[in-house]
């Protein structure tokens, strides 16, 4: 059964959540964020959702604050709305607009709720090392995603996979769940969230620090937590060095001592084990080789980098 539907999204990651919603159903509303400047020009460009929807013919509008919008609200009641769909849209959607649709707002949520509730949920269950997540199809509710789960499904992570690749990952088969949800929303009966609920607060930039003194793992799995931004940092020189590859290694040394200089990469010595960081950008440069960075800037074995 086609379902009339407004979908709330923005970024890149929202795209093809919209597009598999386009195909199946009227999507008779697309709600964004207000075009951003960006690039160097800093010229102002419209979301990724927005280009999207433009492209497919959709109806858009860009509201800069939800709650100070009173023609939203009109406008989404005039729609005769089955659902509303929110996939990353960035911002909190007022209690006001949760019971316009029949059915409710309707959430992709990557995580395994109540488990990292919150901005970052992918990147803190990289950085905190979990074996295991998964993706749920939630209720809005009031609350900071506290509604009820229509349905849940748990998938190992991958020992190298990044936030970027899981956050993937997790959005394509939750769109099927989804897909699946709408289709029997007079029968589905969401369930309360059980559990100990945990926090997955937005990245800052600190958060990409590298902590030397933590085992070589914890290294790699907050490298993989915070790509893309604000991705892995240390300081060399009093300036920031960005760590665009590394793996975990074998070594011993005092954390963040360089341990060998080498054809495949610079190893560096943590709390246990070693990492190898293999392709680093210098701030202001491009991507290189760590190698070559490394002996460009006399960085050689039992030389100590700065970080955490």
């Amino acid at each position: 059964m086609r379902r009339r539907l407004a979908f709330f999204g923005s970024p890149a990651w929202a795209v093809p959540v919209l597009e598999a919603l386009a195909r199946a159903h009227d999507v008779v509303l697309v709600v964004t964020q207000p075009d951003k400047p960006k690039g160097r020009g800093l010229k102002t460009q419209p979301s990724p959702v927005a280009q999207a929807a433009e492209r497919l013919g959709l109806e858009v509008v860009k509201p800069r604050r939800l709650r100070r919008d009173p023609e939203i609200a009109e406008r989404l009641r005039a729609l005769d709305l089955d659902a509303a769909v929110v996939a990353a849209y960035g911002q909190i959607i007022p209690e006001a607009l949760l019971q316009i649709p029949r059915y409710g707002f309707l959430n992709i949520h990557p995580s395994l709720l109540p488990k990292y509730r919150g901005a970052a949920p992918v990147n803190w269950a990289l950085i905190h090392g979990e074996p295991e997540t998964g993706v749920s199809i939630m209720r809005l509710d009031a609350g900071m995603d506290t509604g009820p789960v229509f349905v849940q499904e748990r998938t190992p992570i991958g020992p190298g996979e990044t936030a970027v690749e899981l956050s993937e990952r997790l959005r394509d088969r939750g769109v099927a769940l989804l897909l699946d949800v709408l289709e029997r929303l007079e029968t589905a009966r969401p369930e309360p969230q059980t559990g100990e609920p945990s926090y997955a607060p937005l990245l800052g930039k600190e958060d990409g620090r590298i902590r030397w003194n933590e085992p070589a793992r914890k290294v790699y799995d907050r490298h993989r937590g915070v790509q893309p931004w604000p991705g892995s940092w240390f300081e060399h020189g009093g300036k920031r060095v960005k760590v665009l590859e590394m793996r975990p290694v074998d070594g011993r040394g005092r954390p963040g001592e360089v341990l060998e200089v080498g054809p495949e990469g610079v190893r560096v010595a943590t709390g246990e084990g070693a990492v190898e960081l293999i392709t680093v950008q210098p701030e202001g440069k491009r991507p290189m080789p760590a190698a070559d960075w490394a002996r460009g800037h006399g960085v050689a074995p039992g030389v100590r980098l700065g970080g955490g």
